[in-house]
């Protein structure tokens, strides 16, 4: 069975803010998270692809860092800043249910009275 992973608006902005905050340096943090919370391999390879942005982010700027700054570099970190906000809020996280929904989704209708 699938494990859930619940969030409220206020941790989905918390996490958000993290992103935004370190100017996407720490992007791959909430899918970190929520790898390791709910275990989906489509979360671990969320994180991955976030982890490799980060690792081939950092050279990059190491290299650029004398002079007016790389304007691709500065596109770049605002579409991964954007896109790991998008998700952070609309996708990643499962929607508020009760712990009975699951239940209910497993069982066909009707079925439940008869065991």
């Amino acid at each position: 069975m699938d494990r859930r992973l619940e969030a409220g608006w206020v941790e989905k902005i918390a996490w958000s803010v993290v992103v935004v905050g370190s100017l996407s340096i720490l992007a791959w943090v909430p899918f970190l998270y929520v790898g390791i919370r709910r275990g989906r391999r489509a979360d671990w390879v969320t994180f991955g692809i976030f982890f490799v942005y980060i690792v081939a982010m950092a050279p990059w700027a190491i290299s650029t860092s004398d002079g007016p700054g790389d304007p691709v570099l500065g596109t770049v970190a605002i579409l991964a800043m954007a896109a790991a906000v998008c998700m952070l809020l609309f996708t990643v996280f499962d929607k508020r249910g009760t712990k009975f929904d699951a239940v209910s989704m497993a069982q066909p209708e009707g079925r439940q009275f008869l065991q």
